[in-house]
């Protein structure tokens, strides 16, 4: 999977965390969002207004910048300043190769809060969100998406052997598990859904500290996504994660992907980006440049961004 990871990986934002004002914002950024904004300053500026050509112009202004700004969050593995300094992360590596075969040479990142990215594309402070956003109907009414580059299952921590045999929200709400889940992640809704009392959760700050309260007993299990869950399980004796499973959501099996997020009037640059997102994906690249973020097989998918959105 990834390599070592130079902070603590947080969770991707989930389906229930909209940015801007169609819901709240995500936490906070990891540790090193300093450094972000010292190699993002430069590109805090505001690019040119729209041109009101069909489809809009944006590619062909960045084609002969040669450059385009990317809003990122600090978050790993989806956007962020390694130890080295370098920019990274899944939605960045795949910025680079897809803006160079669309003739943009360079990337270059604008650090922002999670809860900022649609509102800082919309007032044209950067040119495309690359955080690995999840694309949901409340985002579709503010953006336009690429096609997902990956989709999301959930996954649980628990003890090793997994004693109460724990393999969906239903089995916890049966069995009466005490049950764990991150601030603000979506899990606590999917758990709600299955009817284990919202009173009853016991909220932790992120995967590392779920993993620790299952660890020490203190609960049966932690809901999380199937990347982050997986990761953070690697190096413990006593937990192991469970086979990644879709949650219901309005009564339904539920997928989420995540994409990258244009401004509306920009359909051109949009097309053209999955254009060649579908050439990547049908020669396996695509899985190539996230592989090394933790992502596997199980997370690359065939959803369109019109199915999540809802259309």
């Amino acid at each position: 999977m990834a390599p070592p990871l130079a902070q603590p990986m947080r969770r991707p934002r989930r389906h229930g965390d909209t940015p801007g004002p169609a819901g709240p914002s995500r936490r906070s950024l990891l540790a090193g969002v300093a450094a972000l904004g010292a190699l993002g300053a430069a590109g805090c500026s505001r690019v040119p207004t729209e041109a009101s050509t069909h489809g809009g112009d944006l590619l062909s202004r960045l084609r002969a910048a040669g450059v385009v700004r990317l809003g990122i969050a600090g978050e790993i593995p989806f956007g962020y300043i390694d130890k080295n300094g370098k920019l990274t992360g899944e939605a960045p590596e795949l910025a680079k190769v897809i803006f160079k075969r669309l003739g943009v040479d360079r990337v270059q990142p604008v650090p922002t809060e999670f809860g900022s990215l649609i509102p800082g594309l919309n007032s044209q402070q950067f040119d495309v969100v690359a955080a690995g956003m999840y694309i949901n109907p409340a985002r579709c009414e503010q953006v336009i998406f690429s096609d997902p580059d990956y989709q999301m299952l959930d996954s649980f921590i628990v003890r090793k052997g997994n004693p109460k045999g724990l393999t969906d929200y239903k089995d916890i709400v049966e069995k009466k598990a005490k049950f764990a889940t991150g601030t603000g992640y979506a899990e606590i809704a999917y758990a709600v859904e299955a009817g284990y009392p919202k009173s009853d959760i016991l909220i932790v700050p992120d995967q590392v500290a779920g993993l620790n309260a299952v660890e020490a007993g203190r609960v049966d299990v932690f809901a999380g996504t199937a990347l982050t869950t997986r990761e953070v399980v690697k190096k413990s004796a006593k937990a192991e994660v469970t086979e990644p499973f879709k949650p219901i959501v309005n009564g339904k099996p539920h997928v989420d992907g995540g994409g990258f997020a244009f401004r509306p009037t920009e359909t051109r640059l949009r097309d053209a980006f999955n254009v060649e997102l579908g050439k990547l994906k049908e020669s396996g690249e695509l899985l190539r440049i996230l592989k090394p973020f933790g992502f596997t097989e199980d997370e690359m998918t065939d959803l369109t961004a019109k199915e999540l959105c809802g259309g």
